[in-house]
This record gives structure tokens, sequence and C-alpha cells, in this order.
């Protein structure tokens, strides 16, 4: 070892040996519990999400879809970005998380009392009256969830602090089965989109309840301001980066609901839905530990670059066959999953699907910016990619739904690049060194999928398509991956195997 060379003890080359490994080793259980959370949550979406898009319409879908973009704004104005001022914390103390938790709650009842009485001008937004009776108390009812969230902000925090990934994840299977089957229940009674919005409240009630159950850290009936002084700064610009993050994904579900009607926005949101399933697999994976183990790296910048690269690599080993794979066999899924009056969402999923692809890098970019406290970099990119969204969106609405889509897929893929300049700035990662890491899964993915779809063109039967789509891919990856001497490939297959013994 290097260290020998400058005189340093023996005992210190070991405990510094430790920690590396210790570090290795919780990184590499949170990414597998990460993805075993995102993984069983994503097949369990996969079929309630089946049985809801057979008992409910499109224009179901839309309702909840057109209140969507304001609950989500709403939650990150009550979280104010607090969770991850105190992720970043090297060592977050008691009275931190009590200022945090304190300030949640009380940001969050005062936040929906205002958005109750909001209600009736959001449902203006949409220029529907027929639709007003139904959206009013359909909103209500949706925001509160944020309310209920507030009282988990800082027990997520503190798991996500001390990497106990496990306990988040069973904290979200567990929600996620108990929100699906009560959704699935309502639909079957004909309760429409109630169903959905139950189904979303009930997952953070569950949630939250759990994350008490598993976190050992308790309030205290004290507040003291000095953290939430000290930590506002940082957390004011990642809250206002996370809404414009969210009116950047949502912007579509807003400007179809209002020139479009629910129906079309009910078939854009299920399209976006199914490929959210695949990326979001990808980047909730990776979420769970990226931050807390690049801060824990911030003093030692050659190995935080190599671990961001080798995130990255992994990123694009899963993400690019995974998303593209989904955008091949779009329209046999759709169309046998949930039926054919689903149609039109099969023809959008290729697209978002393409666009799908790069999100997960656009996220672990995005947290290695965070990482490094530089929060107004990811605010002002954000912001000027939500403005550019929006005049683009808006300037194209007249040339119909596809082109749209197309506009959104573009933009966002070649923002990845934009994130990736303020990557190199901090952490000296040249866009060379980036292509080389995700472009030959790129390239290895789309040939893959160009080949399965050529040699699978002739099959009628959409059940014969599907399977043999699916199998054809896996087969075609796994062995040019093997073939290439992928090294990522070589250490997930090695972490599985490890885990059997």
């Amino acid at each position: 070892m290097k260290l020998k060379k400058f005189g340093v003890s023996p005992d210190l080359i070991y405990l510094c040996s430790e920690i590396m490994e210790s570090l290795k080793e919780k990184t590499a259980k949170g990414l597998f519990w990460g993805g075993m959370n995102n993984g069983v949550q994503q097949l369990l979406g996969l079929a309630f999400g089946i049985i809801l898009g057979r008992l409910l319409d499109p224009s179901d879908y839309g309702m909840t879809a057109m209140l969507a973009v304001f609950s989500v704004i709403a939650n990150e104005l009550q979280s104010s970005g607090f969770k991850t001022g105190l992720i970043n914390l090297k060592t977050p103390k008691h009275e931190d998380y009590n200022a945090v938790f304190w300030f949640n709650i009380l940001a969050g009842v005062i936040i929906y009392v205002v958005l109750w009485f909001c209600a009736p001008l959001i449902a203006d937004y949409y220029d529907k009256p027929e639709l007003s009776p139904k959206l009013i108390p359909l909103s209500r009812y949706v925001f509160l969830g944020f309310v209920f969230s507030s009282f988990g902000m800082a027990q997520s925090a503190y798991l996500t602090k001390q990497m106990q990934i496990k306990q988040i994840a069973k904290c979200g299977m567990t929600a996620t089965l108990t929100s699906s089957i009560v959704s699935v229940i309502l639909a079957a009674l004909k309760f429409g989109y109630w169903a959905l919005a139950t189904q979303y409240l009930l997952y953070i009630a569950v949630n939250t309840l759990l994350l008490w159950y598993y976190s050992p850290w308790r309030p205290t009936f004290t507040f003291h301001f000095e953290p939430i002084r000290r930590l506002f700064p940082f957390s004011f610009r990642i809250m206002l980066s996370a809404i414009f993050t969210q009116l950047n994904s949502n912007i579509m579900n807003l400007l179809l609901g209002r020139y479009y009607g629910e129906r079309n926005t009910g078939h854009y949101n299920q399209a976006y839905q199914w490929s959210s399933k695949g990326f979001l697999l990808v980047q909730n994976m990776l979420k769970q530990v990226d931050q807390t183990v690049l801060v824990g790296l911030h003093d030692e910048q050659e190995r935080q670059l190599a671990v961001l690269r080798k995130m990255v690599r992994f990123t694009a080993f899963i993400a690019f066959p995974l998303l593209f794979g989904l955008g091949l066999v779009s329209h046999e899924f759709i169309v046998l999953a949930i039926g054919k009056k689903w149609a039109f969402s099969a023809s959008l999923l290729p697209y978002l699907c393409f666009c799908g692809a790069f999100m997960p890098l656009s996220a672990l970019l995005t947290d290695a910016i965070i990482s490094h406290k530089r929060s107004d970099i990811y605010l002002w990119n954000t912001v000027v990619l939500g403005i550019l969204q929006i005049g683009l969106l808006i300037g194209l609405r007249q040339q119909g739904i596809y082109t749209m889509v197309m506009a959104y897929t573009l933009l966002n893929i070649i923002w990845v690049l934009v994130w990736q300049f303020f990557v190199k700035r901090l952490m000296t990662y040249r866009l060379l060194d980036f292509l080389k890491d995700i472009v030959p899964f790129a390239l290895t993915a789309a040939g893959v999928m160009a080949v399965t779809g050529f040699v699978t063109q002739g099959i009628t039967n959409l059940w014969l398509l599907l399977i043999s789509r699916v199998i054809i891919a896996a087969i075609l990856y796994y062995v040019i991956m093997r073939v290439s001497g992928a090294v990522i490939l070589k250490e997930c297959l090695a972490f599985i195997l490890s885990k059997k013994k």
C-alpha cells in the first residue's frame, strides 16, 4: 500500500483498509436493498397497474394526473429540502432532526389549509366547468398526502443517513402492497379515480407509520430555530430545485389537461407511469446511497470520482437495456396487459422509454452536484430547463401530442450533458470519460433491440411476440456483455452469488 512509503503504521493502514471495505460493503448492501425495494415495488406496481388499467377508464387516470403536479409541489414546499440538508451534514445531531421534524409538520398543515381554499382556482385553470365539481373535492382529498408525509421526513432522513436501507425497503414494499390491494378493491366497487387517490394517500400513511417503527430516533417537545436557520440557505435552493423538477416531470399533464382534456391526459399519464416504473427502478436504487457515499468521500477526490464513475456505469448497464427493451415491446405489452382501449398510450410509450433511459443518469449527476453543496447550480439549471421546457411545449401545443412528447424527450436527453458539464467543474469528470462510461451500454442495448425487432417482426401472435422479444433481447445483451468482459457485469454477478452463500 502507498501509505507505507510515508512511514504510516501498519495499524493505521489496517484501519484505513477496514474503513474502505466497510464503506464498500455498506454501499453494496445499500444498492442491493435499494434495488430490492424498488424492484418489488415496481413488480407490485406492474401487477396491480394491470388490474387497475383494466378496471378504470383513461379519464380516471387523467383526473388524478391533472392534480399530481400541485400535490408534489406542495410536498416539496412542505419538506423544504431539509431532508436533503440533513443527509448532507457530516454528523447531524438530535437538535437538527428535531427542528426539521416540527418545521415540516407546521409547514405541512399551513400549506394544506392554503391549498384547501385554492382548490376552486386549480379547477378553474383547466377551463372545464363540467369537471370542477369533481376536481375540487378530489384535490382537497389528495393534498392530505403531504400532511401525512410531514410526520416521516425526519425519520426517513435518519434511516438514510445511517444507511439502514433494508428498513426503508421494508417500509416501501409493505406500503405499496397494502395501498395497491385497497385501490383494486375500490376500483372493483366502481369508485373510479377515488381509488387512485386513495392508493396514493394510503401508501404515504403506511410508509410513514413504518418509518416510525423502524427508526429509533424520536422527537422531543423542544424547538430550536438555529438548525433551521443554518440549513435554510442550502435546503431552500434544494426545495426550489425540487419544485421545478416536479414541474418539469408533470408539465405534460398540466398542458394536456388544459388543451386536450382529461382522457388524452390519462393516456399520456398511463404511458408515463409505465416508463417511470423502469427508470425509477434504477434511479431510486441509487438514490438510497449515492449522496451519503459521495458526501462521505468529499475529502478524497480521486476515490470520490472513481465511485461516481462506477455508479454511472452501473446505471447505464441497467437503464439502457431495461428502458429500450420496454420501448421495443410497448405495443404488445400494453394491449395484452390492460387492453386495446390503451392503444394510444402504447404509441407514446417508446418515446418516453427512450427519454427515461437517461433519467437515472441525470438524477445521479445532480446528486453528485448536491453532494458538493452546490445547490445553487442544481437550482438554476433546473429552473432554466423548466423555462425552456414550458416555452417549447406551449409553442408546440398546436402540433399535437406526439410532437410535444418528442420535444420533451429530446430536451431532457440533451440536458444530461448540461449536468455533466457542471460535474466536470466540480469533480474533473471529463465529457470523454462520461461518454466512455455510458456509450458502450447505450449502443449495445440499441443494437440488441434493433436485431431483436428485426428477427421477430414476422410474429403475429402478441403473446409469442412479447415472450420472444424479451427472451431474445435478454440473452443477446447478456452474451455481448459477457464476451466483451464488462467489469460491471462480473461485479454484479459476484455480489449476487455471495448473497446466496
